[in-house]
């Protein structure tokens, strides 16, 4: 945004007021980071609007039919006890 600075007026002029008072600032220029900003935001609306078609294929429906446990292989979990003791 540009927005003009406060300025006083020269001492000794005429009198009549300058055509453009104040003086000026250079808006910055877009940079990379702005177009990085702006291919996120395309990659999350690409991403909600995928999400959106694949949950229209079940209908919005997400109930779970049934919460089985995941069984725990003890063995594999006793190798991984014993492996972390001798590392202490």
């Amino acid at each position: 945004m540009s927005r003009p600075r406060s300025a006083r007026p020269a001492s000794g002029g005429s009198g009549r007021p300058a055509a453009r008072p104040g003086v000026f600032v250079q808006t910055p220029k877009s940079d990379i980071y702005v177009a990085l900003l702006g291919i996120a935001l395309g990659a999350m609306l690409l991403g909600c609007l995928l999400l959106v078609l694949i949950l229209n294929q079940y209908g919005f429906s997400i109930k779970v039919s049934a919460l089985t446990p995941v069984p725990v292989n003890a063995p594999a979990l006793a190798s991984n006890t014993l492996s972390m003791n001798f590392l202490h």
